[in-house]
């Protein structure tokens, strides 16, 4: 779920004065509309920029939720798709008034983002740093700590594809793994078995001293949480590669 959004501006402006306004202004727009879950908040920010675009409205409003749309992941290529869209249907120069805020508020100095900062703005887990097992993966992956109390859970995120080494969780009493799938298309597979698409929400259940690999589909990036399955005497085996050629016919 993403964060809650909350408002204070009506009734820190208003509060006094139209405490009515105030109220559905922080408590019903903002804290009821916005956070509907229906639409996602990314969207709800392109609606509202062309509704006030086509209302004419280019004041401190437009400019706020300009701001607004960039801080929720509008690229600047995406912002200026939507601004020239609109102009087609509101008007030529409510695009040309629309232009000079968001040219402003999308002036980054800062290079384009990179592919992984772009897959980033996608899952709601960070992705974190390089992965420190990568010696046992083929292509580049990252490991970021969700959890490092009672239950250690982490975030293993592979680039397009990345697999790691077939492997085994070995265990002489309980142990394992379990994968949920938060992002990209990835693949799961026990040796002798047919692979297995990982999307967001699959739950893969590892069961000790099993052969498997999981990782990346060749073509996507993949991201799943990682848990460990308390045991006795537990130890990851490090195996052989992925066949490239079994790999690549997963596309």
């Amino acid at each position: 779920m993403s964060r809650k959004i909350v408002q204070t501006a009506g009734r820190e402006q208003l509060g006094e004065f139209a405490p009515e306004f105030a109220h559905l202004n922080d408590d019903v727009l903002f804290g009821e509309v916005w956070n509907e879950e229906a639409i996602d908040v990314k969207t709800k920010c392109i609606i509202t920029v062309v509704s006030l675009m086509a209302s004419g409205i280019t004041d401190s409003s437009l400019n706020y939720h300009l701001q607004n749309a960039k801080a929720h992941g509008v690229t600047r290529e995406e912002i200026a798709a939507i601004i020239t869209h609109a102009t087609m249907y509101v008007g030529w120069p409510k695009g040309w008034a629309v232009f000079r805020l968001a040219k402003e508020i999308w002036n980054e100095e800062h290079p384009a983002q990179t592919e992984k900062d772009k897959y980033q703005n996608t899952i709601f887990f960070p992705i974190g740093e390089p992965n420190p097992y990568g010696q046992f993966f083929v292509g580049q992956s990252y490991l970021a700590p969700v959890s490092t109390e009672q239950v250690p859970v982490w975030n293993v995120t592979f680039e397009p594809g990345c697999r790691n080494n077939w492997h085994v969780h070995k265990a002489k009493n309980g142990g394992g793994q379990m994968l949920i799938g938060v992002g990209g298309r990835g693949y799961y597979q026990e040796w002798g078995k047919e692979p297995v698409e990982i999307l967001p929400g699959t739950v893969i259940n590892i069961p000790a001293n099993v052969k498997h690999w999981h990782g990346a589909a060749p073509d996507s990036w993949s991201s799943h949480l990682a848990f460990e399955i308390e045991g006795e005497e537990t130890a990851a085996e490090w195996l052989e590669p992925v066949n490239s050629a079994d790999y690549e016919a997963l596309r």
